[in-house]
């Protein structure tokens, strides 16, 4: 697993994409939290927290992840290598878990830039290091358990198809439809608890939980549960293949 995990990771720094990716991210949320006016804006949020950077952050890594994940076994399919890893002794979970991780570290690695935000926001309060922390690790937390699933499902759209666009797309589409799907098909219904009930079954909801700065039970064993699931999905399309 460590073998697969150490190439995947490696395969991003040794061509531009991993680069990339990184960079895209912090200019983004930059530009969005201290430059362009609107919502995101620091500076227009009057408050001195990092809520609108974990407002932001599930939307652009709705982007990033599926980008990072798209080529996992898309691109070993079409190369004809997947046929050579699956030939090795090494078991498909060690082998799914392995490229799981190398997206993931990835895309955990470029919001440890972000921790600067937190500092910068700390000064930036009527009274400097009066910084409500609980809520910012909390809110960390849930981004990380949000990016988890999220490369999850672009793992399992990867393993669908010998296309990276494909891929790509199709990832894009499971996220947005278990982030913010389940919140829009609860404005169909009249009754208030029919309605919370569904928004309550997307991850929006169980992300917002956890971003108040309390670490539920629930919401972590509802966000590992689906990393899980899409994680057994992916194992069970590779020994299709390899079959």
């Amino acid at each position: 697993m460590f073998a697969i995990f150490k190439k995947e990771l490696s395969s991003f720094f040794t061509a531009p994409v991993g680069y990339l990716v990184m960079v895209a991210f912090l200019a983004l949320s930059g530009l969005f939290l201290w430059v362009f006016k609107g919502p995101f804006n620091l500076f227009d949020y009057g408050f001195a927290d990092l809520s609108p950077f974990f407002l932001m952050a599930p939307w652009v890594f709705l982007l990033l992840i599926p980008a990072l994940s798209m080529k996992s076994f898309a691109e070993e399919r079409k190369l004809g290598t997947l046929e050579l890893l699956l030939s090795k002794p090494l078991p498909l979970p060690a082998l799914v878990f392995g490229k799981f991780l190398g997206v993931f570290v990835l895309a955990a690695l470029a919001i440890l830039p972000t921790l600067f935000y937190v500092y910068t926001i700390s000064d930036l309060g009527t009274t400097p290091g009066n910084l409500d922390t609980g809520l910012v690790w909390g809110s960390y937390a849930g981004l990380l358990l949000l990016m988890a699933v999220y490369t999850a499902v672009g793992l399992f759209a990867s393993s669908l198809t010998e296309n990276q666009i494909a891929a790509f797309l199709l990832a894009i589409l499971l996220c947005f439809v278990l982030y913010y799907g389940f919140e829009s098909l609860a404005t169909l219904f009249e009754s208030g608890s029919l309605s919370l009930l569904v928004a309550g079954t997307g991850m929006k909801a169980h992300y917002e939980n956890i971003s108040q700065g309390i670490l539920d039970s629930r919401d972590l064993v509802y966000f590992l549960s689906l990393t899980a699931f899409f994680g057994y999905l992916t194992a069970l399309r590779i020994n299709r293949l390899r079959k």
